[in-house]
């Protein structure tokens, strides 16, 4: 299926800064990006991030004479597979080339790199959406810092990192949030500026973002090592008349145009490469509700558990 471009034509145009409604992307600027590994000539598209090991020292009584018992580290690892090609493939004639197409960055190109962006974001949106959580708990719209201070202790019983948590939060929670405290001046937040106009607060050691890509009665408490996402640009062929990588949103994006002699036409072709998991781990959660890790992780994966992040939902007749 392709897309061609659809301009404006009247008698006179006047250029104006009135830009397109377009969500702004925030997530994959706080999760765990390109944590490692070459994807060249990998086995299945798929490199494995490793994870430290976790150990728990021994005690013994000084001068028992017991005998001191022997442990080894055991590593973990995360898979991320380079399983989605995010493109667009848009024809453009040579009458739009010609009388139509003033400039093809603005009109053409800007367009399409914000769509591919947005769609590099929904990828990681649906593995949030679809993971399995440990955690999961209802938003208290009466009491908005209740529901931030039971992820803030869910997170600390799982032994969560204390920094590098954010919450992330659709439209209806971000307004609950927003009408429950007075906003902070968190301007200072982040170097993105999509990033920077995202954060609305800080709270319970939280960095509280909204991402219009969420619903607007979900968030997620998480740790950026929750999840993990891993992009890359394929590469320019040699054959191509023009081509480079781009940057944009954080993310590498093959732009290749090129001309289709059985149509006439130029084609502009864009491709991003993308995949993403969550971070597990092995353990298991005792009756206090503290998350206990592994020293030796079930060889069959059992006892792994996702625990570093607390998925939130909010009854939308509330």
């Amino acid at each position: 299926m392709t897309v061609t471009v659809t301009t404006i034509k009247p008698e006179v145009v006047v250029s104006a800064a009135l830009g397109i409604l377009s969500r702004e992307v925030v997530l994959p600027a706080l999760v765990w990006r390109d944590a490692g590994g070459d994807f060249a000539g990998a086995k299945d598209d798929t490199i494995s991030i490793r994870l430290p090991a976790y150990y728990a020292a021994r005690t013994r009584e000084l001068r028992s004479g017991d005998a001191r018992t022997k442990d080894s580290l055991v590593e973990r690892k995360v898979d991320v597979t380079l399983d989605t090609d995010v493109y667009a493939d848009i024809p453009i004639t040579d009458e739009e080339l010609t009388l139509d197409i003033s400039n093809f960055g603005e009109q053409v190109l800007n367009p399409v790199l914000g769509g591919v962006v947005r769609a590099l974001e929904d990828e990681l949106i649906a593995t949030m959406q679809g993971a399995t959580y440990e955690r999961e708990i209802e938003f208290n719209f009466n009491d908005p810092q209740a529901t931030l201070l039971r992820a803030r202790r869910m997170l600390n019983d799982a032994n969560v990192p204390q920094a590098n948590r954010t919450l992330a939060v659709g439209s209806a929670i971000e307004e609950a949030l927003l009408a429950a405290a007075q906003n902070r001046d968190v301007s200072q937040s982040g170097s993105d500026s999509a990033l920077r106009d995202a954060v609305i607060d800080r709270r319970a050691g939280f960095t509280i973002v909204s991402v219009p890509g969420l619903d607007p009665f979900e968030a997620y408490a998480f740790h950026r090592t929750a999840f993990v996402m891993s992009s890359r640009a394929p590469v320019v062929p040699q054959g191509a008349p023009w081509g480079a990588t781009m940057s944009s949103g954080g993310f590498a994006i093959r732009v290749v145009r090129v001309f289709d002699p059985n149509e006439v036409e130029d084609r502009l072709v864009v491709d991003s490469w993308v995949g993403t998991n969550v971070v597990l781990d092995a353990g298991t959660i005792g009756s206090d509700g503290k998350f206990v890790p592994a020293t030796s992780p079930a060889a069959d994966g059992s006892d792994l558990k996702f625990v570093r992040a607390v998925k939130i939902t909010a009854d939308a007749s509330s």
